[in-house]
């Protein structure tokens, strides 16, 4: 153990409900540049599973650290960076501001449109405002909320 007193670990959840554990103990996690683990692994289903899993890896036991630094790793195996920034959210161009904008109106059809309007109306918008064909990510993420709430309440009446 060259530097490091001690081995650490980190856990986070995965979509699935399971964890992922990462492991160091050839030198503490950083950010800059990002330290990947010595050791990691998926799947436990429990957290005594998971640090058991860690453990058994590094050879000796392990005191827990917080749980950004496997969720950075986690990020990284995704093609992502480790630690986005956090930005506000996009906000929808409006003359006002506070008031949301009615998603029938970005999507340019009537609140007694069909499904099938809906979801035409919402694929000529979004290759008009797609980042690949000129848009802008926050003018296509506005349509894609104003598509996904439209669908949601009307899925939900139908259940009803």
């Amino acid at each position: 153990m060259s530097g490091l007193s001690r081995g650490v670990y980190a856990l986070a959840r995965t979509k699935r409900k399971r964890f992922i554990w990462c492991a160091w103990w050839t030198g503490e996690p950083a950010a800059k540049p990002f330290r990947p683990p010595d050791a990691w692994g998926g799947g436990a289903i429990t957290e005594d599973e998971a640090r058991g899993l860690a453990e058994r890896a590094a050879g000796m036991p392990l005191e827990v650290v917080d749980g950004h630094w496997a969720g950075a790793w986690k990020r990284i195996q995704a093609g992502m960076a480790p630690f986005p920034k956090r930005s506000a959210r996009p906000t929808i161009a409006s003359d006002d501001p506070v008031r949301p904008v009615d998603p029938y109106v970005l999507l340019g059809i009537d609140a007694k449109a069909t499904l099938d309007d809906v979801k035409a109306a919402f694929r000529k918008k979004a290759l008009e405002h797609h980042p690949d064909q000129g848009g802008t990510p926050d003018a296509f993420m506005a349509i894609k909320r104003a598509y996904d709430g439209i669908v949601k309440r009307r899925t939900r009446a139908r259940k009803r």
